[in-house]
Parts: structure tokens; C-alpha cells; sequence
């Protein structure tokens, strides 16, 4: 018997009936693939896994009411409530503009399929289990349309080829200026004068491919000059700095912030007992729950590394009690986790165990990468304190350095101080406080360092 904390929940829309209850009964052949619900139209779809919540979605493109791009739209509206869910779109369309429309956001949890290739081997099963967790699948069709447009029918040399295949990526002028050791506006006029011989080449298909080629285009200069490639590579409010600021990569700033570092205790060993599914599932499930709780106290998470998690309050935009928001921010994390707990247990599933170091004092900000992949980032001693801190707290527990302590205008009274102790890359003893929190704790997971 099947596991069902195991199986990947699905919720399933197309318009023709037929097709839909056909992609319904090949996937109930799998036995870790579960349909909660069907629809057939917008309103359906949405409505409908808003209240399943399913972990992934598969979707047609065209429904009523004006069979446009509905599915898509319904799909990301559904991402947008319940984040997270893996979107998969089955299409009779292999123009790669609905591909495009459907990354545009960025690719991670979307597959594209077409339904004529359906029953060729398991491509959709391999997909939904892909975009379950967080992983992105692509018809080879759409894939081959997207890196070689048009070369076949123009007979370009193999620098226009390339040029072609760069903008077809998604690349940015600037990163195609980067990759081809010139300047953007250089890389504009090769654009153009590219557009043209093409233009003068094309036959009927060719024409259609230049629309889509001009659509990319116009979609890339949109995304620079709107700064919607900075909103999707950073973390909530940096974008924003960076634009206001006129931020240069590279170029750094001294900061006093603090820094909160998160980790699950005994995670391989639970990793090591628990099926890829269902762990990915646990893991989106932890970091949503981790996410709300940082973004609650107007933290920003730094990162999701595995099962650790790094926020910062203070930065980009300056907080005068970033101190006491980390320390909110870390109970409101336990109280968060042990409600999961509490249902993963009645579930069959294994709790996580949290522990949570935090440190205060100076870092140094930086915006770091190159146009095609940007990090905004907080380095030194302070970020690197929290991660030992983190190490000393058993689940349940926080663990406070001494100048977080001192920031804060009402310490917990329950907290315990840790006397002086050396660390990695420290030459003299740390001193700190630990806080804890058996909330929800199992009574044999709550112990002292």
C-alpha cells in the first residue's frame, strides 16, 4: 500500500472533457499521483485549488470564457495564493511564446508539455514529479524552438546564431553585451540590423518567427527598464534600494544589522528515513511557515540553504529595533514549526526540531553576481557569529549573542547566559543567552547544550 503522505496531490483543468478525463486516468496509474479535483474553465481552476491545495497543477493553455491564455493566468494566480505549487501546462501549441509567457517569472516549478506527446514514454508523470519539487521540465520541442529559432530557414552566420539563441534564453542586453565583450548599445544595433536581414530573408513561417523574436525582444528591454529582473533575483525591498540608490555590483556599505540563522536538527537522519516526496513536501511546508514569520517582523530572507535558513533585519532598509524584530521573528519561527509538527504527526511524518542562533553588530552589504545572476549579500563576523550561535541551540531553543541581549528593551525573563566560550574564527570567548521555547516540542527532543 502506498504511503500517502508520499503521493503528489494534483489538481487537473482542460475545457474538453474527453481530454481531461483521459490525462485523469493515466495519471491515476501511478501510484504516488493522486487527482484531488478538475475543472474546466478560469474561475474553476482557481477557485477550485485555492480550497484542494494541491502540490501541483496541470493546466491547458486556452478555456472559456475568451480561450486566450487563461490556463496560464489561472495558473499563476493560483501560485500567487498558495506559493509554492508546481504548475504544469499541457498545450497543442508548440510556439514558444506560451513558454515564454509562462517563465516570464522565472522557471522554477513550471513544466511545459505538449499533449501530443502525451503517451510518448512519461514525460508528464516526469514532470509533475519534477515541478513538485521546485524543479523545472520543458517539452525537447519548445526547447529546440527556443535555442535555435530560425537559423534553419535563414542561413546565418554562427555569431547572428548565437546572438539569436542569447535572446531567445532571456538573456538581458547587458549580459549579452557581457558574454560578447561589447556594449549593450553595440549589442542593440546588432539586434536591429539582425531583425532586418531577417525580415528581408523570411519566408511565411519565417515571419512568424520573427514576431517571436521581436516579442522577446520587446519582453527583455520591458524587464530592464521596469527593473523586474532585479525584483525577481532579490529579496523583497533590495530591488527597490538598488534602483534608488543607483547601486553598483560590487560596491559595498557598512551596516549594523541582525542576523538570524536557522537549522533543523537530526535533518539527515530524517532525510535518510523519509522518501524525496514527501521530504520535499515537509521542506516547502517549513520554509513558507519560516518565510511568513521572518517577512512578519519586515525581515528579509537571505537565503534557503537545505534545511538552513538565513534572514536579516536592519537591511536593506534600516530598522532601530532590528534586534527585537529578530528575536520576534525566531519565537514566532518555533511557535510556527510545532504547529506543523502537531499536523505532520497525526500525519505519519517526522517533526523538525529548530534551532535558531542570532547576532547583532556591523556587516558589510553588498550587491554581488554578474547581470545574468545577482545575490545581495551580508558578510563578516556577525553573520558568521550567528551561524556558531545556531549550533549551540538545541531544537526548541534560540541562542542570543551578548550585543543582541543588550539591544533588546525587554529580554525574555526565562533566558539562561552561556558563559564565555571560544568559537571558530574567534580568538577570544563568546558569551551569550539562550532562550527557550517548548512549544509544541516533543518532551525527548528538548535538551541542553
Amino acid at each position: 500500500m502506498t504511503d500517502p503522505t508520499s503521493v503528489i496531490t494534483v489538481f487537473l483543468a482542460d475545457d474538453n472533457l474527453l481530454v481531461r478525463e483521459g490525462v485523469k486516468a493515466l495519471l491515476n496509474r501511478e501510484a504516488d499521483i493522486e487527482v484531488l479535483g478538475v475543472a474546466g474553465d478560469y474561475d474553476g481552476l482557481v477557485e477550485g485549488a485555492t480550497l484542494a491545495e494541491p502540490q501541483v497543477v496541470v493546466t491547458d493553455i486556452r478555456m472559456p470564457p475568451t480561450f486566450q491564455r487563461e490556463g496560464i493566468e489561472a495558473a499563476k494566480e493560483v501560485r500567487r495564493r498558495l506559493p509554492g505549487t508546481g504548475i504544469v501546462v499541457l498545450s497543442q501549441y508548440d510556439d514558444p511564446e506560451y513558454a515564454i509567457a509562462l517563465l516570464e517569472e522565472g522557471a522554477a516549478g513550471y513544466a511545459y508539455q505538449l499533449k501530443d506527446r502525451i503517451a510518448e514514454g512519461d514525460q508528464l508523470v516526469a514532470a509533475i514529479r519534477a515541478v513538485a519539487t521546485g524543479g523545472t521540465a520543458l517539452d525537447p520541442v519548445i526547447v529546440d524552438k527556443l535555442t535555435r529559432p530560425l537559423t534553419d530557414q535563414t542561413g546565418l552566420g554562427a555569431a547572428d546564431e548565437e546572438l539569436l539563441r542569447f535572446i531567445a534564453e532571456g538573456k538581458p542586453i547587458k549580459a549579452i553585451a557581457v558574454a560578447r565583450r561589447t556594449t549593450p548599445e553595440a549589442v542593440s544595433d546588432e539586434v536591429e540590423r539582425l531583425f532586418i536581414a531577417i525580415a528581408q530573408q523570411a519566408s511565411a513561417g519565417g515571419e512568424g518567427a520573427l514576431q517571436r523574436l521581436r516579442m522577446l525582444h520587446q519582453a527583455i528591454v520591458d524587464r530592464e527598464e521596469q527593473g523586474e529582473r532585479l525584483s525577481r533575483l532579490l529579496p523583497g525591498g533590495i530591488a527597490e534600494k538598488v534602483r534608488r540608490e543607483h547601486r553598483a555590483i560590487g560596491e559595498t556599505e557598512q551596516v549594523v544589522v541582525t542576523v538570524l540563522m536557522s537549522d533543523i536538527r537530526g535533518y539527515s537522519g530524517i532525510s535518510e528515513r523519509t522518501t524525496p516526496t514527501k521530504l520535499a513536501g515537509q521542506l516547502n511546508e517549513h520554509r513558507a511557515a519560516m518565510n511568513k514569520a521572518i517577512l512578519d517582523e519586515s525581515g528579509t530572507v537571505m537565503q534557503f540553504v537545505g534545511d538552513a535558513v538565513m534572514a536579516v533585519f536592519g537591511a536593506p532598509i534600516e530598522q532601530v529595533d532590528h534586534a527585537e524584530r529578530a528575536v520576534v521573528a525566531a519565537d514566532a519561527m518555533h511557535r510556527a514549526q510545532a504547529e506543523l509538527n502537531a499536523r505532520w504527526l497525526t500525519e505519519g511524518r517526522e517533526p523538525f526540531g529548530l534551532g535558531i542562533g542570532i547576532s547583532t553588530g556591523e556587516a558589510a552589504a553588498a550587491l554581488l553576481g554578474s547581470e545574468e545572476r545577482l545575490e545581495y549579500t551580508v558578510v563578516g563576523d556577525t553573520v558568521n557569529l550567528s551561524q556558531r550561535l545556531q549550533q549551540w541551540a538545541s531544537e526548541g531553543q534560540t541562542v542570543l549573542s551578548e550585543p543582541t541581549w543588550s539591544d533588546l528593551a525587554s529580554p525574555p525573563a526565562d533566558a539562561t547566559y552561556l558563559e564565555p566560550e571560544l568559537v571558530k574564527g574567534r580568538v577570544t570567548p563568546v558569551g551569550a543567552w539562550k532562550v527557550p521555547s517548548h512549544v509544541g516540542v516533543l518532551p525527548e527532543q528538548v535538551g541542553e547544550r
